[in-house]
């Protein structure tokens, strides 16, 4: 990285330190969150329901009381500020905008406050309104609209105030699968054009994996990986990324090592792999014989039986269009398999499969963690 690029990264735009919140003495919604953002960064806050990413981005918003910690927006502690000191614009889940105002009249509000001239206050709606493809709507009431358009209705009017930060809590959840789909590429073209600093909350992992320049995973109130969708997908951190990640997720082999001279090879019941290499030194390096290995469906391939790792029967069969999602049972486990559509796959056909030696993931047994 050249010293130009660690200047950039030296000045982040948001910083938390050591963030949490306490609801009781027992329930934490968030135990420790450490995190920098930088400027014109799209980050997605990514992890199952409960698991404390929406209640970070309300401390962030000033919604929430932290119980510990810091929040630092361009240099400046706002820890304890109000939200409307903060400079921070937040879209909700339910849209929130004015039921009785117009398109227009929504957008403005903020600009009002702000005690922007008309002709400012004109042009910025105008401008943001073309920009979520709603200028056409600006004289309509939100009962007029469907929920697509209401939901460009609170985009806009959070941008039209420009903000140092821009938050989003799950806006496309209310919206049907195709639309959330539209939105998303919307969403992403809109922050590439803007440049603004977003964070975005979600559970639906397709949607971080497409938008996002880095995922926070969450889990149980804190921070398990920060990464690109590459990194997280590729060089996941632990079982619990790997298995949350990726759809259908990745399958899961324990196996037993042994040293085969500069190899290694696993063993499962149903088949034995040899692994050499850099792999094959992380793994004796690991100290352990008893460890998990990890493929992910798309990494397991249809051979022939010579070329065959193991053969197996199918159980089930997920037709998806331009691939089939095939299960199968290895020791009592569900197997998922993604394969091309190209010759159907019936239930009861043996298949004989191999894996993709350089895609494979290795894991601790006990601590659950990436080798």
């Amino acid at each position: 990285m050249t010293s130009e690029n660690n200047k950039e990264r030296s000045m982040p735009v948001l910083t938390l330190t050591n963030l949490a919140k306490r609801y009781n003495r027992k329930v934490w919604g968030v135990r420790k969150m450490d995190l920098e953002v930088e400027d014109k960064e799209f980050v997605v806050f990514l992890g199952p329901s409960g698991c404390g990413k929406t209640t970070c981005m309300r401390m962030i918003a000033g919604l929430e009381v932290t119980t510990r910690g810091s929040i630092i927006l361009h240099g400046k502690d706002i820890t304890d500020l109000p939200p409307r000191n903060r400079d921070i614009s937040m879209v909700f889940q339910n849209y929130a905008i004015w039921p009785h105002m117009t398109v227009y009249e929504n957008i403005a509000f903020a600009l009002k406050l702000q005690k922007k001239s008309r002709s400012e206050i004109d042009r910025t709606v105008k401008e943001v309104a073309a920009m979520v493809k709603i200028d056409q709507l600006l004289s309509r009431i939100p009962g007029q609209m469907s929920g697509g358009q209401q939901q460009r209705v609170a985009l806009a009017r959070a941008l039209a105030v420009k903000p140092k930060l821009f938050l989003m809590d799950e806006p496309l959840s209310n919206l049907d699968a195709k639309l959330r789909v539209v939105m998303r590429t919307e969403l992403k073209a809109i922050h590439q054009r803007t440049g603004a600093t977003s964070i975005f909350v979600t559970h639906d992992q397709s949607e971080a994996m497409s938008m996002a320049d880095r995922i926070v995973i969450m889990k149980d109130g804190e921070i398990v990986q920060v990464g690109t969708p590459d990194d997280v997908y590729f060089r996941s951190a632990d079982m619990f990324v790997a298995g949350f990640i990726g759809t259908p997720p990745t399958n899961f082999f324990p196996v037993e090592m042994k040293t085969a001279g500069e190899k290694v090879e696993l063993s499962h019941p149903r088949f034995a792999i040899l692994i050499s290499g850099s792999d094959a030194d992380r793994l004796k390096n690991n100290g352990q014989n008893s460890l998990i290995l990890g493929v992910r469906p798309e990494e397991i391939k249809v051979v022939p039986e010579k070329d065959s790792l193991l053969s197996v029967e199918v159980m089930v069969v997920e037709p998806q269009g331009s691939f089939q999602i095939v299960a199968v049972e290895i020791e009592g486990e569900i197997v998922k398999i993604v394969v091309g559509s190209a010759g159907k796959i019936q239930p009861g056909e043996r298949l004989h499969l191999s894996f993709v030696e350089e895609r494979l993931h290795f894991f601790n047994a006990e601590t659950t963690k990436r080798i």
